[in-house]
């Protein structure tokens, strides 16, 4: 399965296994709580999957990498102990606290959360003296002699033995007692999160046009050979750098990252090509309505790279206003939860005689706590963490413009927070518009270069299936990519019908 339905199953199981009867007991028994086991490739994002799963069930997590650590940690130290047996004493060896046992409870006394995952990655990679105790693990639940806390599950990593020669295969008897998923590459659910996340938009656009080079890890005669969706992750992270800072990205810098020296010249070669359109279309304008004849002329003769990557190029750009338009969205609706919390502080009869500035100073000391707080313990994603901090701001910006004022009265304070609110409405909307004029002159522009081609079904289409663009149309309409998605939607039910009909009569004539 891809790594967005492992995701999903893992949180299934997560729920299901946290779920309690009548009585308050889990309602599958601690011992047939089967321990996950993600065995999928390396680079496709099985590690941060888990983070996300952790934020959003809201519960803990505690990770390590187990080829990190020796048997001592893993397992604790041993120490003598003096036990009486049948009236005699005896020296027996006892064993320390696991490090890793010892983090979750360590967790629970931080964040006060009973339940979470306990992740162990690479855990088919143990070294020869911790093979024996990662079996125990994954059948008992436990470190050692220490049992992991009711509450918390048991997620685990490894890769296929074809990518890892220090891979240990597990026996039967560990096999059936584990709840085994496996996960593989898997462009086109890469690339919705690759497009969410602010991903090169050069990368997807080469990608799309050769994507048998998104993934391939292979053993040659010269060594290992490889790229993986993180190679072309974090290749896209320093991409953004070099260029905030005007430096060049070549082959020496991509190869860094795609460790296949075929790949990575071709995809330098296409950069140079995705920089030189650019420069030669400019993106901006045709956003703004502009239908220069030059670049229009110049399109429709264009070889078939040319035209993806202009119309990728434009998908880019139209996907950074949605995304724009989303954070504004997601600004303001978060803004307005936390006016709602503040109100009933600021209108309560015991706020009477306490100036405004005081109890809304007071509100946003214990929220940036808070969230200071889950953000330690990772029960927050960054982009929620970072936007809850601007709401925060605002606030304070809210509390200055009412010290200018000078207004001492908690019911007028908030009338001049509802103000300042609307404005941050009003700006909201702006960009809305904005969004919109954008898209409606794209599809002019492809509509006019292109007119009905495959290009325009490329353009439908990826507006169709990307998170931001579909999120924003559904919001604030768009009359053109309803009118063509659904002629598009209308020609791909006739080429199913003429399909099945060409089977049947396949059949009929045998």
């Amino acid at each position: 399965m891809n790594i967005k339905k492992a995701k999903q199953e893992i949180k299934d199981s997560i729920e299901a296994y946290l779920t309690k009867d009548e009585f308050g007991d889990y309602a599958i028994p601690l011992e047939s709580q089967r321990p996950l086991l993600l065995i999928g490739p390396p680079g496709i994002g099985k590690t941060a999957i888990m983070r996300q799963i952790a934020a959003e069930c809201k519960i803990g997590l505690v990770a390590y990498t187990i080829t990190h650590h020796t048997r001592q940690s893993a397992i604790g130290l041993p120490y003598i102990e003096e036990r009486e047996f049948g009236g005699n004493k005896y020296s027996i060896t006892e064993y320390t606290m696991s490090e890793i046992i010892a983090a979750v409870y360590k967790q629970i006394e931080e964040t006060g959360l009973k339940e979470g995952i306990l992740f162990i990655d690479e855990i088919n990679c143990a070294s020869e003296t911790l093979a024996p105790a990662m079996l125990q693990f994954l059948q008992y639940k436990t470190f050692g002699s220490h049992k992991v806390p009711e509450g918390w599950i048991i997620v685990s990593a490894g890769n296929p033995p074809e990518y890892n020669k220090s891979v240990r295969e597990f026996d039967i008897v560990t096999l059936d007692r584990v709840k085994k998923i496996e996960v593989s590459e898997d462009y086109d659910i890469w690339k919705e999160y690759a497009i969410k996340n602010g991903i090169n938009g050069a990368i997807i656009s080469y990608i799309d046009i050769k994507k048998e080079n998104f993934y391939c890890v292979k053993n040659t005669a010269e060594g290992k050979i490889f790229a993986t969706a993180r190679g072309w992750e974090d290749l896209s992270n320093i991409m953004y750098v070099y260029e905030k800072l005007n430096k060049i990205v070549d082959f020496d810098v991509v190869y860094q990252y795609i460790q296949n020296k075929k790949i990575a010249r071709d995809f330098s070669a296409y950069l140079e090509l995705y920089k030189k359109y650019k420069k030669d279309y400019s993106i901006p304008d045709i956003l703004d309505g502009d239908m220069n004849k030059i670049y229009i002329d110049r399109l429709r003769l264009a070889p078939f790279d040319e035209r993806m990557s202009v119309i990728n190029l434009i998908l880019s750009s139209l996907n950074d206003s949605f995304k724009n338009a989303d954070r504004a969205d997601y600004f303001v609706t978060l803004l307005q939860e936390n006016i709602k919390e503040i109100k009933p502080q600021l209108l309560s009869e015991y706020s009477a005689d306490k100036r405004p500035e005081e109890i809304i100073n007071s509100v946003i000391k214990i929220k940036r706590t808070n969230t200071e707080n889950m953000s330690k313990n990772g029960l927050v994603q960054k982009y929620d963490e970072h936007m809850l901090n601007l709401v925060y701001d605002k606030l304070d910006e809210f509390v200055i413009e009412i010290l200018k004022q000078n207004i001492t009265y908690c019911e007028k304070a908030f009338d001049c927070i509802k103000e300042l609110f609307l404005k941050e409405v009003e700006k909201r909307q702006e960009i809305i518009d904005k969004t919109s004029f954008y898209l409606d002159n794209a599809f002019d522009f492809v509509e006019h270069v292109f007119g009905q081609s495959q290009e325009m079904i490329v353009f439908v289409t990826e507006l169709n299936s990307g998170y931001f663009s579909i999120k924003f149309i559904d919001e604030n309409g768009c009359v053109k990519f309803y009118q063509y998605n659904k002629q598009l939607l209308y020609k791909q039910r006739q080429k199913a019908l003429l399909s099945d009909i060409d089977t049947i009569r396949d059949m009929l004539n045998e």
